[in-house]
C-alpha cells in the first residue's frame, strides 16, 4: 500500500521556494489550509503567486502573507474583505489578476484533468478577454482560457487516510476538491487522519491518486468571516 503521510507541516512543505505558484483552497475563511499558510509565513517564502478564490482578511488566512509582503501576485475572484490587499493593489505593490469565479474553478479543474485550455462565455467583451483567443459556437462567443499551472496545491479536508483519500465537510467542499491534483504537488492537511481502509469508499470526495502528501493538522481556528445573527425581538 502506498502511504502519503508525512509527520508534520514542515515536511509537507519540503521543496517550497521563492517565486513559486501556489493554489490554496477555501472560500472566504471556510476550509482554508491554515497550517500550510502559517508555515509559509514562518518560512518567509516570498515573490509568491497565489491562486485562491479570495485573499482572506487582514489578520487571517492569506492576509497573513500579505502583511509580510510575501505575495507578488494574486489570482482571485473576490478581494472585498481585506484592507491591506486593497492598499497594496491600489498602490501598485501587488499584481492582481481578477478572474470570474466560475472561470477560476474551471481553470483549476482543467489543470486537474490534464486539459490545457477550455472555452467559456464568461468575460467575452470585457477586459477579461483582452489578448485572448475568442471563437463562436452556435451563434455565441466564447473566450479561450488556459488551465492553471502551479507548483503546489494546499488543501484542507475534514478526514483523510494514509493513502491520501479525502472527505470534505459542508461548505469546505468549495475550491479544495478541484485544486487536488491541479499542481505538481498536492499537500492535504486534515482534521482527522485515519489508517487506509477506514473511510467508506462511497463517501470519499477525492481519491488519493490526486494527493502526494497528507498530514494531521492542528489548532484550527475556523474563524467566521462575518458573523451575522438575527436581531432579538
Amino acid at each position: 500500500m502506498i502511504k502519503k503521510t508525512v509527520a508534520h507541516v514542515e515536511e509537507a512543505l519540503r521543496g517550497v521556494a521563492d517565486g513559486m505558484t501556489f493554489m490554496l483552497g477555501g472560500f472566504g475563511l471556510c476550509g482554508i489550509p491554515e497550517n500550510a499558510i502559517a508555515e509559509l509565513v514562518r518560512l518567509g517564502t516570498k515573490d509568491i503567486t497565489c491562486i485562491s478564490n479570495n485573499a482572506g482578511v487582514d489578520d487571517f488566512g492569506l492576509g497573513l502573507l500579505l502583511q509580510k509582503r510575501q505575495i507578488k501576485k494574486m489570482i482571485s475572484s473576490y478581494v472585498g474583505e481585506n484592507d491591506e490587499f486593497e492598499r497594496q493593489m491600489l498602490s501598485g505593490e501587488l499584481e492582481v489578476e481578477l478572474t470570474p469565479q466560475g472561470t477560476l474553478a474551471e481553470k483549476c479543474r482543467a489543470a486537474q484533468a490534464g486539459f490545457p485550455a477550455f472555452y467559456t462565455p464568461a468575460g467575452f467583451g470585457t477586459e477579461v478577454a483582452e489578448g485572448k483567443e475568442t471563437r463562436e459556437f452556435d451563434g455565441k462567443m466564447y473566450v479561450l482560457e488556459p488551465a492553471f499551472k502551479a507548483d503546489f496545491s494546499f488543501v484542507k479536508a475534514w478526514k483523510g487516510d494514509e493513502a491520501g483519500n479525502l472527505i470534505f465537510k459542508g461548505t469546505a467542499r468549495n475550491f479544495n476538491p478541484c485544486m487536488c491534483g491541479a499542481a505538481t504537488i498536492t499537500v492535504a492537511e486534515v482534521e482527522e487522519l485515519l489508517p487506509a481502509g477506514s473511510l467508506d469508499p462511497n463517501q470519499i470526495h477525492i481519491p488519493g491518486i490526486f494527493v502526494q502528501r497528507i498530514f494531521q493538522g492542528k489548532n484550527y481556528e475556523k474563524r467566521i468571516e462575518q458573523r451575522t445573527v438575527r436581531q432579538r425581538e
